[in-house]
């Protein structure tokens, strides 16, 4: 069963590309076979240089670099990531890897047994003590009001670490927000829809691993994409 792993890529930090040989080689050793790797560059970042896209098409023969000028944002990228996946299962986390190997390694394991269709990596207790105080309550906002709005059985949904038979694809790719809640929309699809199996993966978060700042440049567009979401749900 091929398997395909998409990182959407923005602006990531120096020696990215040493991150994403070291943990692709693990995952793949662990699966004993060869892995689709995909990599979306959401736009020109001075830390990604010709350079590094050389020496990952060297290392790792079954990559694949998608890249385009301007920042469209994680959505857009993975959209793009899977759209040109080949594999039976597709996985997405972000470029940094930060979640533990056995993490990836068990989304990919409920998918490969086929226990569901769509496995969406849920936040353990401790991942939360590891966060800066806004991002925690900014997630336990929005998981309140998913909760509370939407009523799904799954209201952690912004986890960086998903998973999907290639069956779901089609449903994944007609997601319309560009930026960070194309997770909650395609989970929210895929529930009210009862098209797919989807299972909740606890996953565990990686030590010191660094976190974008959240502004409101980021926060209203979110907003705004959130009451678009509610305001469609009965549509």
């Amino acid at each position: 069963m091929q398997v395909s792993l998409v990182l959407p890529c923005y602006n990531p930090q120096p020696g990215w590309e040493d991150v994403v040989c070291a943990n692709y080689r693990k995952f793949q050793r662990r699966l004993r076979g060869i892995v689709e790797l995909i990599i979306v560059l959401d736009g020109k970042s001075e830390s990604i240089t010709d350079a590094g896209i050389a020496m990952l098409e060297r290392e790792i023969p079954a990559v694949r670099v998608i890249s385009y000028t301007e920042n469209r944002g994680k959505g857009y990228a993975t959209r793009k990531g899977v759209a040109a996946a080949t594999g039976d299962i597709i996985l997405y986390t972000d470029i940094d890897f930060p979640y533990t190997p056995d993490s990836l390694y068990e989304v990919y394991r409920q998918l490969q047994a086929n226990e569901c269709d769509i496995a969406a990596g849920v936040k353990n207790a401790a991942y939360y003590k590891k966060v800066p105080l806004m991002r925690r309550i900014i997630s336990r906002l929005l998981q309140f009001f998913i909760q509370l709005l939407l009523a799904m059985p799954i209201t952690d949904t912004q986890c960086g670490l998903k998973g999907f038979r290639r069956v779901a694809a089609p449903d994944f790719l007609t997601t319309t927000i560009d930026r960070y809640l194309f997770d909650l929309e395609f989970i929210y699809k895929s529930f009210k829809d009862k098209k797919y199996r989807i299972k909740a993966v606890p996953v565990i978060l990686k030590e010191n691993v660094r976190f974008r700042s959240m502004n409101y440049r980021i926060l209203l567009p979110e907003l705004l994409n959130f009451l678009r979401l509610i305001f469609n749900k009965n549509r």
